[in-house]
């Protein structure tokens, strides 16, 4: 089992701190934590936000490259993975998957083909609508810039134990559970 050093990764301890953050235990009861697993415990969570930094770094800078926005992105991720999968993305598959509008899919749309990286074609099954696929420069792009990361995260996981996978997966699922319902 790894203990990190606090002093391998110096951080801000007011931030990722319970001890610091809330020292009463009024928002994180902590009481019953003893120094050396709330340690452990802040370790962990200092490491979730070096990951959140370099992961926000790596997103930023295929962005940057590609010359594209964060929405822009995650279309592009969706249209390629549709055409992966030899299915036809929509405009509408496109807006449900990124919870806009089809009015602001539209003039995504409009960028992103004015410059090539996506065509409109006919639906050949429903003249009413579009389909949308990536064009093959900007596959291409995608595949060395994000690839590359995503390569990466890939050999990370691989590298761990079948158990120690799957400490991770429930780990992830429990932070995924803690999320707040949206506000409408």
């Amino acid at each position: 089992m790894h203990t990190a050093d606090p002093a391998d990764h110096p951080k801000d301890p007011s931030m990722i701190d319970p001890r610091v953050m809330d020292p009463a235990g009024e928002i994180v009861p902590h009481a019953h934590v003893d120094e050396e697993e709330m340690d452990q415990i802040v370790a962990v969570l200092d490491a979730m936000r070096r990951w959140r930094t370099v992961e926000r770094r790596m997103s930023e800078a295929s962005r940057k490259y590609m010359k594209l926005g964060e929405t822009d992105m995650r279309a592009l991720r969706y249209l390629i993975a549709a055409q992966r999968h030899d299915r036809l993305a929509t405009p509408s598959d496109l807006a449900r998957h990124l919870g806009v509008s089809t009015a602001s899919v539209t003039k995504m749309l409009d960028r992103l083909a004015a410059h090539d990286h996506i065509r409109r074609l006919p639906h050949p099954e429903d003249r009413r609508s579009t389909a949308i696929e990536v064009t093959e420069q900007t596959q291409r792009v995608a595949r060395e810039s994000v690839g590359r990361s995503h390569a990466g995260r890939f050999h990370a996981a691989a590298a761990l134990s079948p158990d120690e996978r799957e400490v991770v997966i429930r780990f992830l699922d429990a932070l995924c559970a803690t999320e707040p319902p949206p506000q409408q």
